[in-house]
C-alpha cells in the first residue's frame, strides 16, 4: 500500500521463531498488514474498525 510508512514487526518474532512473521502499518484510515519476508508482495488492508475483529477471529479456538 503507498503511503504507508511505519511498518513495525511483532515483538514475538525473533531469532528462535525464524523471524518469520509478519509486520503491520498503520495511517488515519487503513490499517495494513504485510510479509516481514516479502514485503514487495501484497498486503491486506483493513478500515481500522474491522482490524481488531480480524484478528480475534485468527485467534478464535475454532481456527487451531
Amino acid at each position: 500500500m503507498s503511503g504507508m510508512d511505519n511498518w513495525r514487526k511483532s515483538s514475538h518474532s525473533g531469532p528462535g521463531d525464524g523471524n518469520e512473521c509478519v509486520e503491520i502499518a498503520t495511517s488515519a484510515t487503513h490499517v495494513a498488514v504485510r510479509d516481514s519476508k516479502a514485503p514487495a508482495r501484497a498486503t491486506l488492508t483493513f478500515p481500522p474498525e474491522a482490524f481488531a475483529p480480524f484478528l480475534e477471529a485468527l485467534k478464535s479456538p475454532a481456527r487451531r
